[in-house]
């Protein structure tokens, strides 16, 4: 009899464990990082129609800008170094996060060089394929900037209810990390200086 007893309390002990862990925001911690992946995944995808869209546009200046070669080169590069980073969006963490922003914002750069070419190019900026590649590529700059802010706000989200007491010791103890957030690129805090 004194073993069913035991056996019973453990029982209950046991339901109970399972009870407190499923409400204990276990659940919610996996349905909050999931939705830090998913808004990582569509991050990952706006940034691949801008590398998609960029060897059109090389193309396209090529033709009408024999001597920016070194720009065009330096456009080249700096996508291939972007695409080439990719980070798994369950193992977000600080170092890769920041090679990943270094490596976008290094095409962004490029691609604000190779667009001020065009200045120097009337019959470029005239070219039909030209227009329609940076009305592409505006709407992609676009969708970037919101899929970042969606994910920031993901991982708030996420980061917030994961340092919350209890929640805390619930995510120590399964390994739940916080996740990073996009920042802007250095030097966004300076005005462009503008000569006439």
């Amino acid at each position: 009899m004194k073993s069913f007893r035991t056996s019973i309390k453990a029982l209950f002990v046991a339901a109970v464990a399972a009870f407190s862990l499923s409400s204990c925001g276990y659940n919610t911690m996996i349905e909050k990082q999931e939705n830090v992946e998913a808004s990582w995944a569509q991050v990952e995808n706006v940034y691949q129609r801008r590398a998609d869209l960029i060897p059109n546009l090389v193309a396209t200046v090529k033709g009408y800008a024999q001597h920016e070669e070194e720009t065009l080169k330096g456009v080249i590069e700096a996508r291939s170094k972007a695409t080439s980073i990719t980070i798994d969006a369950s193992n977000l963490n600080e170092e890769s996060f920041k090679q990943f922003q270094q490596a976008q914002d290094g095409l962004s750069s490029a691609l604000s060089r190779l667009l001020a070419v065009q200045e120097n190019y009337p019959d470029l900026k005239a070219n039909e394929q030209f227009k329609d590649l940076m009305v592409q590529l505006e709407g992609t700059e676009n969708r970037i900037t919101v899929e970042r802010q969606k994910f920031n706000d993901a991982a708030r989200d996420y980061n917030t209810y994961i340092r919350q007491f209890p929640n805390n010791i619930i995510a120590g103890m399964f390994s739940f990390t916080a996740k990073p957030y996009f920042t802007a690129a250095a030097g966004a805090e300076n005005a462009p200086k503008v000569e006439f």
